[in-house]
């Protein structure tokens, strides 16, 4: 098993995205194989982007399966148009984060363990939180493990998923195709579940941290890591954490879209469970897809500008 990070000449003259870079050692990590330690790597170099001035509002911006930060490119522009400071990490496999080679790296706990190894050493005291798809599956977690660490929390067609309730077939031939697939074309899938018609340059930015098949055993392997049973590693530590989020009192926001199959009705769970809900002007984007961010970047940003703003004018 290796680690391999994306040639920097992958990245060079990506429309709208010419963010510095910034690299934080999420390592030592221990790789599990077959439930044995099979390698220790002292190195792990998660990228992410820290844009806006330094003492405002921090919103953490989690991405999700198969995108990268390049996702958040217009929201983090708009961020700090409106004096808002965005942290937006790439996951490790994902981006300009190093990647292992081999789908055993990845497991539901690994990425946690190095996203909250990150924000450890970012030693930011406390963040509103923006998560998206695999970005709430994780991000929701860290809510619940660390409540103090968030302000408050924005969820867009996301889910924290049990395995207590029956997975759409639609979601099993996602599995399917993620591990037959000969070409797992990362573009092609964010255009697919995009409303709107990306430019070629755009769908070959979400391309560019894959330069071959080789770099995509996170992505391919995401999907086979949701809890799809109530045997699942992770079902019962989800299930755990949706104990702790019904008692999560500070601002919950939900800003799904109308036009995504795989989280259609999703922020009515959120509204019905986490007391935090309550009072807040929840809204579904018109005309978004399952990358809302894509097709709703300023309508998103405007409706989360006046909630965090909300919560320090009163």
């Amino acid at each position: 098993m290796k680690i391999l990070r994306t040639p920097i000449t992958q990245f060079k003259d990506l429309p709208g995205f010419s963010f510095q870079e910034n690299y934080i050692n999420v390592g030592p990590t221990e790789v599990l194989d077959d439930k044995k330690v099979s390698h220790a790597f002292d190195k792990l170099k998660m990228h992410y982007i820290d844009y806006g001035p330094k003492e405002a509002p921090v919103i953490l911006m989690l991405h999700g399966e198969p995108s990268w930060s390049y996702l958040y490119r217009d929201m983090i522009t708009l961020a700090e148009m409106q004096g808002l400071r965005v942290i937006a990490p790439d996951l490790i496999g994902f981006g300009k984060s190093d990647k292992f080679d081999e789908q055993a790296a990845y497991t539901y706990a690994s990425h946690l363990d190095w996203l909250s190894k990150f924000l450890e050493k970012l030693n930011i005291s406390e963040y509103h939180l923006f998560c998206q798809d695999w970005g709430g599956l994780l991000g929701l977690r860290l809510v619940a493990a660390k409540p103090h660490m968030f302000k408050s929390v924005i969820a867009a067609n996301t889910m924290l998923p049990t395995g207590e309730h029956n997975a759409p077939e639609a979601f099993f031939e996602w599995q399917e195709y993620s591990q037959s697939t000969d070409n797992f074309d990362i573009g092609s899938i964010l255009q697919r579940a995009t409303h709107s018609n990306l430019i070629e340059e755009t769908v070959n930015a979400y391309n560019a941290p894959f330069p071959d098949e080789t770099y995509k055993a996170a992505a391919r392997k995401f999907p086979m890591l949701v809890p799809t049973s109530i045997n699942d590693p992770e079902s019962q530590n989800n299930i755990k954490a949706w104990k702790i989020l019904s008692q999560f009192e500070k601002p919950f926001l939900t800003l799904f879209s109308d036009n995504d199959p795989v989280t259609k009705g999703g922020e009515k769970i959120f509204q019905k469970l986490v007391p935090g809900c309550v009072g807040h002007a929840h809204k579904i984007m018109k005309n978004g897809g399952h990358f809302l961010q894509e097709d709703c970047a300023e309508e998103l940003m405007r409706e989360i500008v006046v909630f965090i703003k909300r919560q320090y004018n009163g």
